[in-house]
């Protein structure tokens, strides 16, 4: 048995404002991906997976939902025959790991599930994410349900608000020196603690005020820009979000990258912002000029995104 593949997907803008209702940008990202696959005789990584599935049975077995029903018997059965998920995503990376996994069990075993193929009105995307944000919270305490629908739909996806998303198609690349990439902070993060950390925060009236008025808006004016293609107003916006974010988010920075945040925002050679919740993983990284951030970080592991 070998199920169809499921990719990793980036947060291009949004993390933590999604949270809190404001909008965000997210894109399948085709390098990584999965696929539930089944073998006689379990060991290492494929052990762990199965484990790890059979716990999620029971977490699914005793979900209380009209939302979502699922083959149940049938998944059993693949667990007890050696199911688990063959996966090249990082786990912890900001990346959604668990969204693709997530993807591949709704995918195989929800009942009436609805396809990629039929006509996805707004109200369908909603339940999509909605069973979503119910199977993945299994692995993250609270989940947005966006990284499953992400990884299952294979499409950019806007989120307007919580209320209202859509499928969104994004400018195609172009070969320009102007680069999206990732930068390996090779440490892994916990997305529990870091969305922790954050909810404090948001007590905090100034902290509020600031998402609201700073972080919201700059965010906002970068989808914009990256959906219409307007490439030099989006490199001024994403460098005020890298400033807010490296003051505002500090805890969410690995602390040896502080620094290079910083030098990315005098120099202008690029500037860095969170990938998924942070605390490790990936940073995000923008850049006018893709040969002059590869000098300016030769020290760490660069991976293209998209290409301006």
């Amino acid at each position: 048995m070998k199920g169809p593949l499921f990719y990793a997907k980036i947060l291009l803008f949004g993390e933590y404002g999604i949270i809190k209702d404001s909008k965000g940008l997210a894109i399948p990202f085709n390098s990584y991906k999965g696929a539930l696959k089944s073998v006689q005789n379990l060991s290492g990584e494929a052990k762990k997976s199965n484990e790890s599935l059979a716990k999620y049975y029971t977490y699914l077995a005793d979900l209380d939902t009209d939302l979502v029903s699922f083959n149940l018997s049938d998944l059993k059965k693949d667990i007890d025959n050696g199911m688990y998920f063959d996966s090249s995503i990082p786990q912890g990376y900001g990346v959604g790991s668990s969204g693709a996994l997530v993807a591949s069990i709704y995918d195989k075993y929800a009942a009436d599930k609805i396809t990629v193929l039929e006509n996805l009105t707004r109200d369908k995307l909603l339940v999509l994410k909605q069973v979503f944000s119910l199977m993945e919270s299994f692995f993250h305490g609270k989940s947005s349900g966006l990284d499953p629908l992400n990884s299952y739909l294979s499409l950019p996806i806007l989120i307007n608000s919580k209320e209202n998303i859509e499928a969104a198609g994004i400018p195609s690349q172009k070969e320009g020196k102007g680069a999206v990439f990732l930068l390996d902070s090779e440490q892994v993060g916990e997305t529990e603690p870091m969305v922790s950390i954050f909810m404090n925060k948001m007590k905090n009236e100034g902290f509020r005020k600031m998402i609201n008025e700073e972080f919201a808006t700059y965010t906002d004016a970068c989808i914009e820009d990256f959906l219409k293609g307007n490439v030099k107003s989006l490199f001024g916006n994403v460098k005020s979000l890298s400033k807010i974010v490296l003051k505002n988010f500090k805890p969410m920075i690995p602390t040896a990258f502080h620094k290079v945040w910083e030098k990315g925002i005098t120099t202008n050679d690029y500037y860095l912002k969170l990938c998924g919740s942070g605390g490790g993983g990936y940073i995000l990284g923008f850049t006018e000029d893709y040969e002059k951030a590869q000098k300016s970080l030769q020290d760490y592991k660069l991976e293209l995104v998209y290409r301006f």
